[in-house]
């Protein structure tokens, strides 16, 4: 029997295969263009007949689908190429059939990370663009009994341990050492700033929203409540009243740069 057939169908399902993935390339960068958008802005989403949610589904259904259907091509050509392949002895039969089982859990692990779960991926690639950056951590120092936010440095992102380390240039005259400090911490402790040299990058909070904040003079940051909003300009600075920072009965209305004030996390205890 012929084989120019089945090789026929093989080179027709490998092409098949190369456009299902050229599919998921773009899928995936209209996705990460939307996760930018709603990390820039994640206001837009609050605004009468805004669809970003709506169209962020829209777009995971279509990568999962387009991601079923290269399965389903893959196990047809794995398939096909066994149809081809001589038989050989039992026992190597078995071992090259094991080893295929094994290729396919490992390409379908590599699917599951990088086209099923794009946000994971664009986070891990996010958190390692932060070497060098200073950004704001959560931190237990020694002989505390409850955590402190403060301006750290990104020196290196482990992406297996998803771990950060980070040093503290400034640490508080409190510290049993007045030298520099280094910490390791995981990514639910740590928030990047908005980029000083790209105010779209800042969030426009509404009065009366809970933030934290660098407070004025120090690396430290508190929470603060904003007075004043929208900003005239994007370069402006926010008017912030901090918690614990009563004089003479009342809160003084403090200004901060946008680029030091980032959204309160859930839970935030200080």
């Amino acid at each position: 029997m012929s084989t120019t057939p089945e090789i026929g169908a093989i080179l027709e399902n490998s092409k098949e295969l190369d456009r299902l993935r050229k599919d998921q390339e773009d899928i995936l960068s209209e996705i990460n263009k939307l996760h930018k958008k709603l990390q820039a802005t994640p206001e837009v989403v609050e605004k009468p007949g805004d669809t970003s949610l709506s169209r962020l589904k829209m777009l995971y259904t279509q990568a999962k689908d387009l991601s079923d259907n290269e399965a389903n091509i893959s196990n047809k050509l794995i398939s096909q190429l066994d149809a081809l392949h001589p038989p050989g002895a039992q026992g190597q039969q078995r071992r090259r059939l094991e080893g295929s089982e094994q290729k396919r859990k490992r390409v379908k692990a590599d699917s599951d990370i990088t086209r099923l779960n794009p946000s994971m991926r664009n986070q891990l690639e996010a958190c390692a663009s932060l070497k060098g950056e200073q950004v704001a951590a959560r931190v237990t120092p020694r002989n505390a009994d409850k955590d402190e936010w403060f301006v750290v440095k990104v020196i290196h992102f482990d992406k297996e341990s998803k771990e950060f380390e980070v040093l503290d240039e400034e640490p508080g005259d409190d510290e049993e050492s007045s030298g520099q400090r280094q910490y390791k911490l995981p990514m639910a402790n740590i928030i990047p700033f908005p980029k000083s040299n790209d105010p779209s990058s800042a969030p426009d909070f509404l009065p009366g929203k809970h933030v934290l904040a660098v407070y004025p003079g120090t690396t430290a940051l508190y929470k603060a409540t904003v007075v004043h909003c929208p900003r005239r300009r994007k370069t402006d600075d926010y008017v912030l009243e901090f918690d614990d920072d009563e004089e003479d009965g009342s809160l003084p209305q403090r200004t901060v740069p946008f680029h030091k004030v980032v959204p309160l996390p859930e839970g935030h205890r200080q």
